[in-house]
């Protein structure tokens, strides 16, 4: 093959055409790689340079200098925290000074002694060592609070608020009345309010509040139906008993005398109804009406035997003074007693026919002493009859019976007085005082 005789290598004969697009290829993958401003004009590999890298990643780093705040802020908020708790403790700006540092708010029938019998405690005592729960559960104790709330305010003041139970009616209890609510709490009654309640009977002091629970519920029902329809029957009755569950008893405030009704356990306005309606013709068929018993369907037993009774003690007469003002109906302040439970006293002494026979026998003979005038046996008959009556009544009743005197007789001692057995014997100061008399 014959050289070419020229000095120049024409580019088709170094790249033939079937190698050209891979050329260019090649060509525009290097250009690529390299920087546009830093392009160079030799197409060779550049070198590359080795970065120094940090042992801690980026975003660990970042958390790290987060957390470090966090922990300098908090030291900072502990060391501000406890100086402000020394000086809380300390200083007396944060000390109750007196009872007028304690608000009271919803007290109407709770009297200020009540409370302050709890919270006084309180005074001169830091507002931050207040024993707030402790507090809260010895004011709940009081009968008239259904439950309190304390709170403190900053500087020192401390916030007390009650919430009183609601009344419902009174009780009997004992030989005392008081106001008793839903629950069945006795509650002692106010000097300020008066109510239009009934009394309840049956309830027994000591009793848990599951005995009174379905008795309550019992008196709700029967004042809520006898109050439907706006007939408010209710305001009529003086008493509730509910010693029965079986047979509710009520006594009706009557002006022409009181009654007491059995209504039995359901049907209360129904049978009520009935009472009204026919008290005025029972009223004139009987003499005195005292109780009616409408228990039964279809029946009605005027003036029956009431059986099971519950006995109830004699009111005191301070607690029915104390009673009446707040409100009682006088017909449920009387102590009612059955005629088996009604006893006779026993006397301060008892004679005997042998005791009385052994003290005449043993009591020395009174003598009377008769001077003879003109009158005769008048003047002498006048003359016992006047020292029977400076004696005593005894003494004038054991004399009655002196024998006359004969005319004829020059001197005759009066006879010994006849005692009788039905005369009950004297007592020591008449015997004594008869006996000087008959010295006399």
């Amino acid at each position: 093959m014959a050289r070419k005789s020229g000095g120049t290598i024409l580019q088709e004969e170094l790249y033939p055409p079937s190698a050209q697009p891979a050329r260019e290829e090649f060509d525009h993958a290097r250009l690529v790689d390299l920087d546009v401003d830093e392009e160079s004009p030799f197409l060779r590999g550049q070198k590359r340079v080795s970065a120094r890298r940090s042992s801690l990643p980026k975003k660990a780093a970042s958390r790290l200098l987060w957390a470090t705040i966090a922990l300098a802020f908090l030291c900072v908020a502990a060391i501000a925290a406890a100086a402000l708790y020394e000086y809380s403790e300390r200083s007396w700006r944060f000390r109750v000074e007196s009872s007028d540092n304690i608000e009271v708010t919803g007290m109407e029938n709770v009297t200020k002694a009540q409370i302050m019998e709890v919270m006084g405690a309180d005074i001169g005592r830091n507002i931050f060592f207040s024993p707030l729960a402790q507090q809260k559960a010895q004011l709940e104790q009081i009968p008239w609070v259904e439950s309190a709330s304390v709170m403190r305010f900053v500087p020192n003041r401390l916030s007390v608020e009650i919430h009183e139970r609601t009344p419902i009616a009174f009780a009997r209890v004992g030989p005392r009345i008081s106001l008793i609510d839903a629950g069945g709490t006795l509650m002692e009654l106010p000097q300020k309010h008066k109510y239009s309640f009934p009394v309840i009977l049956g309830m027994n002091p000591g009793e848990p509040h599951s005995t009174r629970a379905p008795r309550m519920r019992a008196y709700n029902e029967l004042v809520q139906e006898l109050d439907s329809g706006g007939a408010r029957y209710s305001q009529d009755l003086s008493e509730v008993d509910l010693s029965d569950l079986e047979n509710l008893k009520v006594r009706v405030n009557d002006p022409a005398g009181d009654v007491l009704v059995e209504l039995g356990s359901s049907e209360y306005l129904k049978r009520y109804k009935t009472y009204v309606s026919h008290v005025r013709e029972w009223r004139q068929q009987f003499q005195k009406l005292e109780s009616v018993n409408l228990r039964y369907d279809n029946q009605v037993i005027v003036n029956p035997e009431i059986e099971g009774k519950s006995r109830q003690s004699a009111l005191s007469a301070s607690a029915a003074r104390a009673a009446a003002a707040a409100g009682v109906k006088p017909a449920a302040l009387i102590t009612r007693m059955s005629p088996h439970d009604r006893s006779v006293p026993k006397p301060a002494f008892e004679l005997t026919e042998k005791k009385l026979g052994s003290a005449a026998a043993k009591k020395p003979m009174v003598r009377a002493k008769i001077k003879r005038t003109k009158a005769g046996k008048s003047a002498s008959s006048k003359k016992v009859a006047a020292k029977a009556s400076a004696s005593g009544p005894n003494a004038a009743a054991a004399t009655s019976r002196v024998a006359t005197h004969k005319p004829e007789a020059k001197k005759q001692p009066a006879p010994s007085a006849v005692v009788h057995p039905t005369i009950p014997k004297p007592s020591p100061a008449i015997a004594k005082q008869q006996s000087s008399t008959s010295s006399d």
